[in-house]
C-alpha cells in the first residue's frame, strides 16, 4: 500500500485548448497530481490532447469526463461562458474543481457555485495562478513587512493585440469575450490583493468594439485606507503588462502581471533586491500544487485563493460592466 507521501490526485481536463496544454504540460512537475483523463465535446480531440501528453484516458463529453470514478478533480479551461455550467456538472458529480479565470461571469453566478460547493462540502477554486507564483508571494511579504512602508498607489496594466476573430472567444459576446473578464482581470485581481478589501468607489470607461465586447478599458478604483488602483486592460491594444506598487517607503515592480517571472524591490529609488523563480514550467504548476495539498489535506478551499477572494473580484468586475451598460446576451 503507497504511503500518504506518495498519493496523487487524478485529474480530469475539461477541454483540450491551449491554456489545458499549458496547465498538464505543467502539470507533470507537481509532486502531487497527474493528468488521468482529458474530455471533449469533439472525441478526436481528447483522443489527440491524450494521445500528446500520455493521459490514459480520453472521453468525447464532459459529462462522461466529470463521471469517471478514479477522476479526483476537473480542471475546467472551456470559454467562460460555460464555466457555471461545467463546475457545476462537476461538483454534482463530486469532484472537487480548479476553474480557469473568471470563475463565472457574473458576482451572481459566483454566489450560485460557491453555494452549491458548501452544500457538497467539495473544494473549488479560481485558477488565479499568479497569486501563487513565488514572486508575487514575494512582493505581498515585502507589503506585509513593512518594506515600503504604506501603499498608497496601485499601477496595473495588461493588453494584447489579438487577431480579429469576430466568431473568436476574445471578441464574441456570446461566449463572454472581452478585455475585461480575459485580461483585465488581472489588474483587478492584483489590485484586490494588494489592498485586500473591496474599493470604495470605482470610476471606468471601456472602448465597446464593432462586436459588442468591450476591446480596451480603464477605471480608477479608489479604497477606505486613501489608495487609489489605476488599472488598464485590452485585446486589441498591446501594453507594457507591467504592475507596480508605490508605497510611503518605496515600490515594488513586476515586470509582468501574470507570469511575474520576477519582481524588484526599490527604496529611494535604488533597486535594493531582486527576487525571480526557478520555475520548470510556465508557472501553472504552482497553483496546480495548491491543489493538490488541499485535496489530500481534505480542504474545501485555499488559504492563498478562498472563494471570498474570488467574489470580491467579481463583485467588481460586475460593477465595472454595469457602469458601461454590457450586458452579455445569455445573462
Amino acid at each position: 500500500m503507497r504511503g500518504p507521501e506518495t498519493k496523487k490526485v487524478k485529474w480530469g481536463i475539461m477541454g483540450t485548448g491551449t491554456i489545458a496544454e499549458q496547465f498538464v504540460a505543467d502539470l507533470a512537475h507537481t509532486t502531487n497530481g497527474v493528468a488521468y483523463a482529458v474530455g471533449s465535446r469533439q472525441p478526436g480531440h481528447a483522443a489527440v490532447f491524450a494521445s500528446q501528453f500520455g493521459i490514459p484516458r480520453a472521453y468525447g463529453s464532459y459529462m462522461e469526463l466529470v463521471n469517471d470514478p478514479e477522476v479526483d478533480v476537473i480542471y475546467v479551461a472551456t470559454p467562460h461562458r460555460y464555466h457555471l455550467e461545467n463546475t457545476l456538472n462537476s461538483l454534482r458529480a463530486g469532484k472537487a474543481v480548479l476553474c480557469e479565470k473568471p470563475i463565472t461571469v457574473n458576482s451572481r453566478e459566483l454566489e450560485l457555485l460557491i453555494s452549491a460547493a458548501r452544500e457538497r462540502g467539495l473544494f473549488v477554486m479560481e485558477a488565479m495562478w499568479m497569486r501563487f507564483l513565488p514572486p508575487m508571494r514575494k512582493a505581498m511579504e515585502w507589503i506585509e513587512s513593512g518594506r515600503i512602508g504604506e501603499v498608497r498607489l496601485v499601477q496595473a496594466e495588461f493588453g494584447i493585440m489579438a487577431d480579429w476573430e469576430p466568431e473568436g472567444r476574445l471578441l464574441n459576446p456570446e461566449l463572454a469575450g472581452g478585455a475585461l473578464l480575459d485580461v483585465g482581470i488581472y489588474p483587478v485581481a492584483f489590485a484586490s490583493m494588494v489592498f485586500g478589501t473591496l474599493p470604495r468607489e470605482i470610476w471606468s470607461t471601456a472602448r465597446i468594439g464593432e462586436t459588442g465586447v468591450d476591446e480596451q478599458f480603464s477605471a480608477l478604483l479608489t479604497y477606505p485606507s486613501g489608495g487609489v488602483a489605476s488599472l488598464h486592460g485590452a485585446i486589441r491594444l498591446g501594453l507594457g503588462n507591467e504592475a507596480v506598487i508605490h508605497g510611503t517607503k518605496g515600490c515594488i515592480v513586476l515586470p509582468s502581471i501574470n507570469k511575474a517571472p520576477s519582481v524588484t524591490l526599490y527604496i529611494g529609488g535604488e533597486a535594493v533586491e531582486t527576487f525571480a523563480d526557478e520555475r520548470k514550467g510556465k508557472g501553472y504548476e504552482y497553483e496546480a500544487e495548491e491543489v493538490g495539498r488541499c485535496l489530500l489535506e481534505g480542504r474545501t478551499e485555499s488559504a492563498i485563493m478562498p472563494l471570498a477572494a474570488s467574489l470580491q473580484v467579481m463583485e467588481q468586475l460586475s460593477t465595472i460592466r454595469t457602469q458601461w451598460g454590457l450586458r452579455y446576451p445569455f445573462e
